[in-house]
């Protein structure tokens, strides 16, 4: 078992579009679903989708590639299970000059920087992708 669930996450989608991968499973949970949704919706994963019954549950998840390889080039985790990093609407800044995006757990769900500012709402940062 991991102690950072979200961080597994993350390195293991990094991981898979390293060695091109066309699709990765992960252990399944809402929250990586939700977080799976808006990376779907920021174009660096193609589709989502839940596997399995009961305790079984994965998320098959298939990957975008362009020209120069993955979507994904990096991640950044920023709230850790040691620290947790929260944003206010004002602190919120675009990440690598507006290519990349934040992923911020807000009272209004899981949300990326762009979406979390015209909502006007803060919350946890997640993780930096681009």
């Amino acid at each position: 078992m991991t102690n950072d669930p979200i961080g597994d996450f993350i390195i293991r989608l990094t991981n898979a579009g390293a060695i091109n991968k066309p699709s990765v499973s992960v252990p399944f949970s809402n929250l990586k679903l939700a977080i799976a949704e808006k990376l779907k919706d920021a174009g660096y994963i193609s589709s989502v989708e839940k596997k399995g019954k009961k305790v079984k549950k994965t998320l098959e998840i298939a990957l975008l590639y362009g020209a120069r390889g993955p979507r994904i080039q990096g991640v950044k985790r920023v709230s850790k299970p040691g620290r947790r990093m929260y944003k206010s609407v004002l602190e919120i800044v675009p990440v690598r000059y507006g290519k990349g995006n934040l992923i911020l757990s807000t009272p209004a769900g899981i949300m990326t920087d762009k979406e979390a500012k015209s909502a006007k709402v803060g919350g946890e940062a997640l993780f930096e992708i681009w």
